[in-house]
């Protein structure tokens, strides 16, 4: 009884969860991340996905997490304006005309600040796509005090899942 069991329920439970977890179409984000991603996004929001960013520079980039997480890693550049503690007052050096990226662990908070941005008047401005965690899982460079690094702060370890790259710090 407990062969069949295991035959007829936890294997092709184990075998739906692997395929769930699994990347697709050769790229490192499994199906299970994307469904994630896609119940998080506000379809007029814009996206910018990593591939897409051909020279960060080019760009503004505000990390929406909070302290502790910029601390351990963030992208080159990035300017830390947090979320719980978020200020208008924090944005007088960014430039309402030039591109900004927000971003944040997977997306969440970044579009909530994003929204903000837009209606004090930023012109344009992208969530980065799958936040930190997929552009590390992307092997793109984050740093700690200016030097490369390749600790994230995952939020949490619920949340850590989707970290597949890089050393989960919590």
């Amino acid at each position: 009884m407990i062969q069949i069991f295991q035959l007829f329920f936890i294997r092709p439970t184990l075998a739906l969860l692997w395929l769930l977890f699994l990347p697709v179409f050769g790229n490192s984000q499994s199906l299970a991340y994307k469904t994630l991603l896609s119940g998080i996004y506000e379809k007029d929001f814009p996206l910018i996905h990593p591939e897409e960013i051909k020279d960060l520079n080019q760009y503004q980039v505000l990390d929406t997490r909070e302290w502790e997480e910029y601390q351990v890693s963030h992208l080159p550049g990035a300017i830390w304006v947090g979320y719980e503690t978020f200020s208008l007052e924090n944005l007088k050096n960014v430039d309402k005309n030039k591109p900004v990226i927000v971003y944040c662990s997977v997306g969440a908070r970044s579009q909530d600040i994003g929204k903000k941005l837009q209606n004090q008047g930023f012109s344009d401005v992208y969530n980065l796509y799958g936040g930190i965690f997929h552009w590390v899982n992307e092997e793109n460079p984050i740093v700690s005090n200016g030097k490369p690094t390749d600790r994230v702060h995952t939020y949490s370890k619920t949340w850590s899942i989707w970290l597949n790259k890089g050393q989960k710090v919590y």
